[in-house]
């Protein structure tokens, strides 16, 4: 009777019925227990990765504000004391200029006709060497950064940060009689418009507006979720700060108050001039 026989280890023991055999792989029970332990570890480590990139965007936003306080200091000493300012804003004609009127809060770099204006008045000397600054890490909405820089001194370009500028609300300048404010040096700001001392200069845009307006290149522009505010202050130092109850936010989605843009960001900027 043949018999199974290996020539060198002897004869093969008989395989046990049930045994799975060394080739084998897990069973479905196996497999969705180790499934369900990793969707578990998953939602236990998700939250956390996403805070530790929210606290890094934040830290890197400061860092950047950090460098754009240096840099108004540098121009400070540069222009007796003055901080950067102007020029004078051309005649209104169209929704798409963010700058109407001289002394605006703004967020731009450059205007329409590609002057420099605002933070983009640092970008000849003292930020030369790093314009990717006014941007802010943390934007929730894409920007091409590049290509934004490119527009400095071609036509208008939009950072991620608001200037202060020279405090002006007006939507146009009075024709002849562009806005010339009495308070631009940077060691005496005077006081805005509650009385208190003027503090911040630079921030986070947390902007919002109706979606009909971006035929006009107007859109929403908003960072750290609209949870955090980073604030530069003329000292050079810089905040995070929660933005409760949306305190800093700018918003218009109600088309009916366009015309209280600058007011509502120069609120913002008095909001922050109270922040410890």
């Amino acid at each position: 009777m043949p018999s199974t026989f290996d020539a060198v280890s002897g004869p093969t023991p008989p395989r046990h019925r049930g045994s799975r055999g060394s080739a084998s792989g897990f069973t479905l029970i196996e497999l969705l227990v180790v499934v369900s332990i990793l969707a578990i570890l998953a939602s236990l480590l998700l939250p956390a990765l996403s805070s530790a990139k929210a606290k890094g965007r934040r830290a890197v936003c400061l860092s950047n504000l950090r460098q754009i306080g240096t840099a108004i200091r540098v121009y400070a000493d540069d222009h007796e004391g003055h901080i950067p300012f102007g020029p004078t804003a051309p005649p209104f004609t169209s929704p798409a200029s963010f700058y109407p009127s001289t002394g605006a809060p703004t967020s731009l770099m450059s205007l329409r006709d590609g002057q420099p204006v605002g933070l983009g008045l640092l970008l000849e000397n003292a930020l030369a060497g790093q314009p990717k600054v006014v941007f802010c890490p943390g934007n929730d909405q894409p920007v091409d950064t590049a290509r934004e820089l490119s527009k400095v001194r071609i036509s208008q370009a939009q950072s991620s940060y608001y200037y202060r500028h020279g405090g002006n609300t007006r939507l146009f300048d009075p024709v002849g009689a562009p806005f010339r404010p009495e308070h631009l040096q940077l060691d005496a700001l005077g006081e805005n418009r509650h009385g208190h001392a003027i503090r911040a200069l630079v921030m986070d845009t947390q902007f919002l507006c109706p979606p009909d307006l971006e035929s006009f290149n107007v859109r929403p522009r908003t960072h750290h979720s609209r949870r955090d505010q980073g604030i530069l202050f003329a000292d050079g130092s810089v905040r995070s700060r929660p933005n409760k109850e949306e305190r800093f936010t700018v918003d218009l989605s109600d088309a009916s108050e366009l015309r209280l843009a600058f007011d509502k960001i120069l609120s913002a900027f008095e909001r922050a001039d109270i922040e410890p």
